[in-house]
Parts: C-alpha cells; structure tokens; sequence
C-alpha cells in the first residue's frame, strides 16, 4: 500500500507540474498574440489618422479598421478635416516619419479591454504648400508656411476593445504633461 500512494504522489506531482508548465505556455502565446495585434493595431491606426488629417488619405473609412465609429466620430482632428478647416489642407504632403512609443502593459487572454499610454511624434514631414495657394499662404503666414506646420507630440491615454476578435480604439485622452 505503501508503494502504491508513493507511485500515486509521484504521478499526480508530475501531472502538476506538467499542467502549470502548459499554462504558462498558453498564457504566454495569448499574451504575445494580444501584445502584437494591440501593437500593429495602435500602429497603424494612429499613422492612419495622421495621413488622414494632412490630406495624405482620404478615406475615412479607412480609419473604421482601426477606430470604433463612435471614436471617430467624436475626434476632434478628424471633424476638423472632415469640416475641411485641417491645418494641412494647403498642403501637399508627400511623406511622414511617424513615430509611435508604448508602455507597457498586460492583457490576460480573457480580457476584452485594455487600457495603455501612448506617445505619439511625428518629426518629419515631406511636403510644401500648394502651388496655386503659394501665394496666399505665404502672405498670410510669412515665409516659413512653404512647409507644413510641426505635429504636435502628445501623449494619450488609449482604451482598445476586442470586437469578435479584432481589437480597435475605443477611446483616446490626452494626457497632460
């Protein structure tokens, strides 16, 4: 009797430990699996966003990937271009250098929402002012508005939400700095 609970420990510590190794392992892939999609997601959509403000895009629906409806439709960079009164719209923009850093943060593979800061830059923009309203531009604002104006760096409180496994941005905040 004695070897048969010894032999029954024995099965039952490995099993133990076998199952808390795989669960690890589960857990570690959904966290990398989430971590990358939040990522690209946050990436892309925010890039999105900047292209549609300077005229580069200019699909909104293009944003609809990336950004809940309801977000998009409170922004207030995005209803200024819709409105046509974006600080770029004399511009041709040809190219942006945009650059976008995360903290961290962690998302258990049951979660639906996640909650990050972001800091957003964007250092460089090829472009110039439109040949015909040249004129008027620089008259207007001087000599520097050949070029587009800097985009203000900001940093943002992010809420992201899973949709029938696609995550998208459900709310943005600046943050004060």
């Amino acid at each position: 009797m004695k070897y048969l609970r010894r032999g029954i420990w024995y099965v039952a510590g490995r099993l133990l430990v076998i199952c808390l190794v795989l669960g690890l392992m589960i857990t570690v892939f959904y966290y990398t699996m989430n971590l990358s999609n939040i990522q690209i997601v946050l990436k892309d959509g925010m890039a999105g966003r900047a292209k549609y403000v300077m005229g580069v895009s200019s699909q909104r629906s293009d944003l609809e990937k990336f950004f809940q409806t309801g977000y998009l439709d409170s922004d207030e960079l995005v209803l200024k271009t819709d409105m046509g009164e974006s600080p770029y719209a004399d511009y041709n923009i040809r190219g942006i250098d945009h650059r976008l850093e995360t903290g961290f943060f962690w998302i258990w593979p049951w979660e639906n929402n996640v909650r990050l800061d972001i800091t957003e830059r964007i250092p460089r923009i090829d472009g110039r002012v439109k040949g015909l309203k040249a004129d008027e531009v620089i008259a207007n604002r001087g000599e520097k508005a050949v070029y587009p104006p800097e985009w203000p760096e900001a940093s943002y409180r992010v809420q992201l939400t899973r949709e029938n496994g696609q995550w998208k941005i459900h709310a943005m905040a600046q943050k004060s700095n």
